[in-house]
């Protein structure tokens, strides 16, 4: 098994001259009544990777309460405790005022909800990261210019959407103009190994700790990769870079906290590890 190394990961400079908004605007579409920090998490995440602006759609109490818990953030407010189908022409109009869409974090898997997130991730167009509950509610074959983001659990139910059981090379022929991103413990002889997988190839990385089972930190890598992705990078460099940063943070916060960090602390560090690709 080869792993990546950095120096095969190369992002865009920042121009001297940029302007408000040149660096990436990101939407992400998520939250509900029981789970308001992922959407947050995500967003700050997109923030910390150097986007421009961050606007999160959110339920509209769970919207209210991102607003209190970061005045960085903008809300776009819609009705109810969770999505329906019923937001999907307004989410739709929303997202092309973007340069990448995230959804899925924290949105439940209530099932209007789930019809919801399968219906956005086929009609948002342009790029998209897809992650945590709205990856189980889609077919890989049905979205494009997408990179998803799923723990094991996730890729299980996705591969079965998918009808694809093949292991990672049938994925490949399945999977289009998209990526998949495997976090996790995927191979217990060479540790903590994560996957991106693309139709071009399969590549893996090293990185993080145990300590990453912590609810949040997955939201933290989505945020990371919609905020690389935004800022007009390779998709395929966004996600090597942010699954790099994101695994470098927590190994950072081992050594300081042992296994008692928690996602939000990531937040701090992960400017540090993506400096390398960002000067």
């Amino acid at each position: 098994m080869k792993c990546l190394a950095t120096a095969d990961i190369k992002l865009k400079p920042r121009k001297k001259d940029s302007r408000k908004g040149d660096n990436g605007r990101v939407l992400v579409i998520g939250g509900s009544i029981d789970y308001v920090g992922a959407a947050y998490l995500a967003g700050m995440a997109a923030f910390r990777a150097g986007a421009d602006l961050v606007t999160i759609a959110a339920p509209g109490r769970v919207a209210w309460v991102i607003n209190c818990l970061s005045p960085d953030l903008i809300t776009k407010k819609f009705e109810g405790n969770f999505f329906t189908v019923a937001a999907i022409n307004e989410a739709v109009k929303i997202s092309k005022k973007f340069d990448v869409t995230l959804i899925g974090n924290g949105l439940g898997k209530n099932a209007k909800t789930l019809k919801f997130a399968a219906e956005a991730c086929r009609e948002i167009k342009g790029p998209k990261v897809i992650d945590a509950d709205a990856i189980s509610a889609i077919r890989i074959q049905d979205v494009q210019d997408s990179i998803l983001t799923p723990h094991l659990g996730e890729y299980a139910a996705l591969m079965m959407n998918s009808n694809c059981n093949g292991g990672f090379r049938q994925l490949q022929r399945t999977i289009g103009s998209n990526i998949v991103l495997l976090k996790g413990y995927i191979d217990k002889k060479a540790g903590r190994v994560n996957a991106i997988i693309s139709r071009d190839g399969i590549a893996y990385a090293k990185g993080g700790n145990p300590g990453m089972t912590v609810g949040g930190t997955g939201d933290v890598l989505a945020g990371l990769v919609a905020g690389l992705v935004a800022q007009h990078n390779e998709p395929l460099a966004a996600a090597k870079a942010a699954l790099y940063a994101n695994g470098k943070a927590a190994d950072a916060l081992l050594r300081k906290y042992g296994y008692g960090f928690i996602a939000s602390d990531l937040l701090e560090k992960v400017p540090e590890a993506l400096r390398r690709f960002t000067k």
